[in-house]
């Protein structure tokens, strides 16, 4: 078999992995290289830490013809020169058998065939080959996603783990989607299509790891770009984003272009462009608010409908930025939301530390002055949803109240009875 078959059969890799054949053959190049160098002994560094032997040899491609030709060079020496090194140099007598006008000390070239390394040499060759062509793969694969982190991406489910999904896309390519990176609510089974932002590329070994995230704060902003108009074009820019994955989020848009509303292009007639969204996020809850660089009154639309009745801003004991926000009693838990999430995307979308202080209402009492009738333990899940005064207690609802504590509607109306008494007297 000459190198022409050789080579044939070593670019049956070509069409599989998708590999130009100019690219194949310069890898091809260096593994038959290697091979060369090891089989004459030239090492990187010899034991003694002088430099190499230079090569006594060519690899030289024909891209045209779709092969390679290699030419060995060696040293003409004396017959009577004995041992010598058979791979760098060559007797009189046999050098004269390819080129009579030889003489000692000259140099001659001969072809080489790739056959003459031995059937054990040309197994580890292609082996060889196989390797550095996977690692040629790794290293594209690596470029062509770390190119793409930040967007958004679709694949199939391919299999479920506890701890996370794995998933192939239209090439082939593997991705991960972990379990910390998934919605909640989210429930995937084998063949579902699955839309994420290509998060990071890691390595493990030599393979490139592409991680897939749906609760990265880029997947709400891509989402928007593919079902706003507005937002893909440009005319309206995502500004700011907070998430609780799966549960609620804040959005901060704005515009150049005063003539559009950029609250009402991104939410639609009824919330028709908004529900998309919401629908892929797990109904997620996401507030749609304009931006604005007044400090104060983008603290006051990253709190909602609340009245506020005055804020000041200063620096609180950890060194934080922190915005004081006054407000009636009544309005202390919409400012707080459930379970504390919507200061607390305020708080992240702001960048300040926001503080809710009661406006004292002088006719009010603080629940606490009632610690003779009233057990710590309940006032206590008063104060958690933000109820720390009498008036604030009974300007809720009975029914909403046993939905938002841990408190029996027994309970609650035995404490409203108590509240009223003292107004009453």
């Amino acid at each position: 078999m000459n190198n022409k078959e050789l080579v044939e059969a070593f670019l049956e890799f070509k069409d599989e992995k998708n590999i130009d054949k100019a690219t194949i053959l310069a890898i091809l190049k260096d593994v038959i290289s290697h091979a060369l160098r090891k089989r004459n002994g030239i090492v990187k560094k010899k034991r003694d830490g002088s430099e190499p032997d230079e090569d006594n040899f060519d690899v030289i491609i024909n891209p045209d013809r779709g092969d390679l030709d290699i030419w060995i060079y060696r040293k003409v020496v004396p017959d009577d020169k004995y041992p010598i090194n058979e791979y760098q140099e060559i007797h009189l007598s046999d050098a004269q058998k390819i080129d009579p006008d030889v003489e000692v000390g000259d140099e001659i070239d001969e072809e080489f065939q790739l056959v003459n390394l031995g059937r054990r040499a040309i197994i580890a060759l292609k082996q060889n080959l196989e390797n550095r062509l996977m690692e040629y793969d790794y290293i594209n694969l690596h470029r062509f996603f770390k190119e793409r982190e930040g967007e958004l991406y679709t694949a199939e489910v391919h299999h479920v783990r506890p701890n996370a999904v794995y998933l192939i896309d239209d090439e082939g390519n593997e991705l991960v989607l972990p379990r910390d990176r998934q919605i909640p609510s989210d429930r995937f089974r084998k063949g579902d299509s699955v839309k994420g932002v290509i998060e990071k590329v890691d390595m493990k070994g030599n393979k490139p790891v592409v991680i897939l995230s749906r609760t990265d704060n880029r997947f709400l902003e891509k989402l928007f770009e593919q079902e706003i108009p507005e937002v893909f074009d440009g005319l309206i820019t995502v500004k700011k984003i907070a998430r609780i994955p799966g549960e609620k989020a804040k959005v901060a848009v704005d515009t150049y272009d005063d003539r559009i509303d950029p609250v009402g292009a991104c939410v639609g007639v009824r919330g028709s462009r908004i529900h998309g969204i919401v629908r892929e996020l797990g109904n997620e809850n996401i507030d749609v608010i304009n931006y604005t660089d007044n400090d104060k009154l983008f603290i006051q639309r990253a709190l909602g409908p609340v009245k506020i009745q005055r804020m000041e801003f200063g620096i609180n004991e950890e060194g934080k930025k922190t915005a004081y926000v006054y407000m009636k009693p009544d309005e202390i838990s919409k400012a707080i939301g459930k379970r504390g999430q919507n200061i607390r995307l305020a708080t992240d979308i702001t960048g300040y530390e926001i503080e809710i202080q009661r406006e004292q209402d002088e006719e009010d009492v603080e629940l606490t002055e009632f610690s003779d009738e009233i057990d710590d333990w309940i006032i206590k899940e008063f104060n958690k949803i933000g109820l720390d005064t009498a008036k604030s207690v009974l300007a809720q609802d009975v029914d909403d109240l046993v939905r938002r504590t841990d408190l029996e509607e027994e309970t609650i109306l035995e404490v409203m009875r108590i509240l009223k008494e003292e107004f009453e007297q």
